[in-house]
């Protein structure tokens, strides 16, 4: 029992240091956040409910069926049904029967009801697709953040290295009389704020963790890290592609303009529905009944007769036909005909809002990616001069031909270079993603 015991706790324990130790990749993040972000399952719900509205609009097109029953007990001054008579005493009364009805002609609302059940859910659908499709987006580009911050923090991990290499390497020199003592202070300045720059860095780390971390709905901050990927910008031959046909193309399977779309639909059956209520219904009918009374009598002997008797010669049908016609109820059909062409107009003009709207944003994207490739070409070029120029400078500080602010100086750009080229790396493959993605590519970064 207690070997059981052992290994239990041992498995225990290493299932814990496993989860802390788990790095989460790009398809893990996105999988995870679909599978437990709170409003999708919202909408979820709601998709479910959709879909039990439709059940609800096939049960209302079926005859409904319905049995009664009653007891009833009566003390003192009572009519004696059998007799059709006042009388003193106790009587025991039960009678029972069922019912059925069903609805032949309501101006085909029914059927106008259970098409718009169908288009809901399908609505609801859509709905629910499209908020994936903006959590993936919102995870890609949170994933990318977390990224670019460390891939900034090795920068700044490894300038400050460097800094330290050339604290030492002045001492010397102003040990061997090179440059004068006062070039010390400001190599130590710039290491000072290259320590500072460490410090923000891990906490923009911290930070881009924690922001997708609870875009993932994950709470345990401390122990979620992402996996050590390093990403480089990948081929696409999206630019290929003029804006207009990415937005043409993007119209016939954006989940926002189906759901735009159905909600039209949906508009248009409401305004069948109330333009039913102006005919006449049309309804069908079938009631059997019984009774049974404790004084109930035999006329022709005055005996009471038994309970199975009673039932017999009590029971009854009624079935039948019946008609309404609508002729004046407060302009009430009126009005909701009138409001439910409105409601069908202002789902037209969210329909043409959403499509300029993803118009809009898909030209956005073409001039980021557009401008954000340029912006990354010009960042490597400018690196790569800002490393030759810090290469010279180098060169004349150690023979004393630069003081060490001037030096100081070149190291700082190179920095700043750095950062703006790894800014610019991540920033141009989000948008390529997102440009790709209304062109119906899915979001991966290999």
């Amino acid at each position: 029992m207690r070997s059981n015991g052992f290994i239990g706790i041992f498995f225990f324990c290493l299932g814990i240091m496993f989860a802390q130790e788990k790095k989460w990749t790009l398809e893990e993040c996105v999988l995870y956040a679909v599978d437990n972000n709170l409003t999708i399952e919202q909408y979820e719900l709601d998709l479910e409910n959709s879909r039990i509205d439709k059940s609800d609009a096939v049960g209302d097109m079926l005859p409904n069926f319905n049995i009664n029953a009653r007891l009833t007990g009566n003390s003192g001054l009572v009519l004696d049904q059998s007799r059709n008579q006042q009388v003193t005493g106790t009587i025991t009364t039960a009678s029972g029967g069922f019912g059925s009805s069903v609805n032949l002609f309501d101006g085909l609302r029914n059927i106008h009801r259970l098409n718009r059940a169908k288009l809901n859910a399908l609505a609801n659908q859509y709905r629910l697709d499209n908020l994936k499709d903006d959590i993936m987006l919102a995870v890609a580009n949170n994933y990318l953040q977390v990224v670019s911050n460390k891939e900034s923090l090795k920068v700044f991990r490894s300038q400050y290295a460097v800094t330290r290499q050339d604290l030492e390497r002045t001492k010397e020199l102003i040990a061997a009389g090179v440059v004068p003592s006062g070039d010390l202070l400001e190599i130590e300045a710039t290491l000072a704020n290259q320590e500072q720059q460490i410090v923000n860095g891990e906490n923009q780390v911290l930070i881009s963790r924690i922001n997708l971390a609870q875009l993932l709905q994950i709470t345990d901050y401390e122990n979620f890290d992402i996996a050590e990927e390093e990403f480089n910008i990948p081929p696409s031959n999206i630019l290929e592609n003029s804006p207009k046909s990415i937005f043409d193309k993007a119209q016939t399977f954006r989940n926002d303009i189906k759901f735009s779309l159905s909600n039209v639909e949906l508009a248009l059956k409401d305004l069948q529905i109330a333009k039913g209520a102006v005919y006449p219904t049309l309804g069908a009918f079938f009631n059997y009944g019984t009774q049974y009374s404790s004084e109930f009598r035999d006329p022709a002997t005055g005996e009471r007769l038994p309970f199975s008797d009673q039932l017999y010669l009590t029971d009854g049908i009624s079935y039948g036909l019946q008609l309404n016609i609508p002729v004046f109820n407060g302009f009430s059909t009126r009005n909701g005909i009138q409001r439910a062409k409105i409601s069908v107009e202002r789902s037209r003009l969210q329909l043409k809002q959403d499509k300029l709207d993803l118009e809009t944003n898909i030209n956005q994207a073409y001039v980021d990616v557009t401008s954000f490739a340029k912006a990354y070409e010009a960042a490597e070029k400018t690196l790569e001069a800002r490393r030759l120029a810090y290469e010279y400078s180098k060169d004349r500080f150690d023979v004393g031909l630069m003081n060490s602010f001037d030096f100081s100086q070149a190291q700082s750009r190179v920095d700043n270079a750095e950062a703006e080229l790894i800014r610019t790396k991540y920033d141009y493959i989000f948008r390529l993603k997102v440009l790709e993605f209304y062109f119906g590519l899915p979001i991966t970064l290999d």
